[in-house]
């Protein structure tokens, strides 16, 4: 078992006292003893624990210089970590501080000081079995972020609670973070998770003297969190939810692929730079809410303004403050943008459907589908493009979908159909539309028949956008003759947030991390600080 068979270690650091001595052997499990109160000093043969301090005597004899602590001395362990969160330490800085015996071993030898040993150290997650990036959820998990250290016995009765709790990886994780009381995650949970990301992984290196991004980015990844996790919709991701997705696979990847970009299923920052600029753009007043109006001029109008509309009654947007208000938080913008782009993941066709659904049925009817595709008909007639009349176009659709039912097409029809994208852009994607009609279907079907490690439609718009405006940011690079070209200052602050040299000052969006609304944004955060 990994728990057992893990490493422990220690490190010298400085202010902390004299040299302190590696600390290796048998691993974490060694240590449930030792975290136990006070108890006699001799344990008699017909004890429990005596099996166990056989196994240490033994492994003190492979380990000559592994000290052998006695039973009974509780030996205080502490992981100095410093708050605020943002100056956690680095995984090589966790470090365990075992004072020295005061009390014979158990083979009657006396520890003098601190010996180093020859064990290779190991950071204290990947000793318990876990990816190094569940440094943080462990650490507050143990208490440390209200105290900014950790004993061995808080630490050892977390884990002993975990172990006992839980019997997988999925389970461990919704544990660590989850509030007390509850068996699932909610949004909040993961920011301190994902700050310790964002503050030790090496591919954010840059953003780590540009805090006020720090909020957008957890939002950003948050989003793309729940956007692909929580299948149900609930805002509530459950152990059965996280054990079916591939979330922490990666985040295991995270301590193995330094480039943070090439995660691109969480946690790139390429895609959270195209995503925010697109809403950048959108956000006029720069009060991170969007109306209708705004949304509406995304991609030269290419949506209609029914689905607009629908996008903005509630029905694939939370938070009642936002409705009332006819507005849409930067969360909510996140959700929409990767749905439009992606029309084939389970996530669109539900987001989608959700909008078509007037009614809230669980079919779109033949009025339903009349209703969108009157707007189409008018937008093409005004760019005089000859339009399908409806009976026509509904018989196309039908042949596409293959409905299960007469009459009307559900979410799983949808979800069988391989051109889902193309059902959706004929009702309310005027472009989108457009392109597909120049293209024959046939191309379209071996598009989405291929297989392998092509890329997304999410990805590859990404990427695409992405050089768009690292291209368009040259435009205002310093001319040869030595005068730079004058930018606008939103391209002045977009440059700074896409460059990690960059010196320019950053615009003020976001409030501090902790006071973070991931949905709704307060009266206090409409005026610029």
């Amino acid at each position: 078992m990994s728990l057992l068979e893990g490493v422990l270690f220690q490190r010298p650091c400085a202010g902390l006292g004299p040299p302190v001595c590696e600390f290796g052997g048998p691993g974490l499990g060694d240590l449930l003893t030792l975290a136990e109160d006070h108890a006699s000093s001799e344990v008699q043969p017909a004890s429990p624990r005596a099996g166990l301090r056989a196994a240490l005597e033994a492994a003190s004899n492979r380990h000559p210089f592994w000290p052998c602590l006695p039973l009974s001395a509780p030996t205080p362990l502490a992981l100095p970590v410093p708050l605020p969160p943002h100056t956690w330490h680095y995984p090589g800085d966790w470090t365990l501080l075992v004072e020295p015996p005061t009390s014979p071993c158990a083979d009657g030898r006396q520890l003098q000081g601190r010996v180093p040993l020859t064990v290779p150290p190991l950071p204290l997650p990947q000793a318990c079995g876990c990816p190094l990036y569940w440094k943080g959820p462990l650490f507050c998990g143990a208490g440390g972020e209200r105290t900014g250290s950790v004993s061995v016995h808080k630490f050892v009765a977390m884990w002993r609670k975990v172990l006992q709790n839980c019997h997988d990886d999925a389970a461990k994780f919704v544990h660590l973070l989850m509030n007390p009381g509850c068996n699932y995650l909610v949004q909040e949970d993961f920011i301190p998770f994902l700050q310790d990301v964002v503050n030790t992984h090496p591919g954010l290196a840059f953003l780590k003297e540009a805090s006020e991004f720090h909020s957008r980015y957890i939002t950003t990844v948050i989003q793309r969190i729940f956007y692909t996790v929580n299948r149900s919709w609930s805002g509530r991701i459950t152990c059965a939810e996280l054990r079916r997705s591939s979330f922490l696979q990666n985040v295991a990847l995270l301590e193995e692929e330094a480039d943070i970009n090439q995660l691109t299923e969480f946690f790139s920052y390429e895609h959270f730079y195209v995503i925010y600029c697109k809403f950048w753009e959108l956000d006029t007043d720069h009060d991170l809410l969007i109306d209708a109006q705004d949304l509406a001029r995304h991609n030269d109008h290419a949506i209609s303004s029914r689905m607009i509309d629908r996008i903005f009654s509630g029905a694939v947007t939370r938070g009642k403050k936002v409705q009332k208000g006819g507005k849409i938080s930067y969360a909510d913008f996140v959700w929409f943008l990767i749905s439009e782009e992606d029309k084939k993941t389970p996530t669109s066709i539900e987001y989608w459907f959700r909008c078509m659904d007037l009614d809230g049925d669980g079919a779109l009817s033949m009025f339903e589908l009349e209703y969108f595709y009157e707007e189409q008909c008018r937008r093409l007639d005004s760019m005089a493009i000859e339009a399908l009349p409806f009976e026509d176009c509904l018989c196309q659709m039908l042949d596409l979908v293959k409905p299960q039912s007469e009459g009307k097409i559900t979410l799983s029809d949808l979800k069988r159909c391989k051109l889902a994208g193309v059902f959706f852009d004929t009702f309310f994607n005027i472009e989108k539309y457009l392109d597909h009609e120049q293209r024959e279907q046939a191309s379209l079907l071996r598009e989405s028949d291929s297989e392998g490690p092509e890329l997304s439609d999410w990805e590859r718009y990404a990427a695409e956008e992405y050089d768009l405006l690292v291209a368009e940011e040259a435009v205002g690079e310093p001319w040869e003759d030595g005068y730079e070209a004058e930018l606008s200052p939103v391209d002045q602050k977009l440059s700074a947030l896409r460059s990690p040299l960059a010196q320019r000052p950053f615009f003020e969006t976001p409030s501090g991390l902790g006071t973070v609304d991931l949905y709704e944004c307060g009266d206090d955060d409409l005026q610029p600080s």
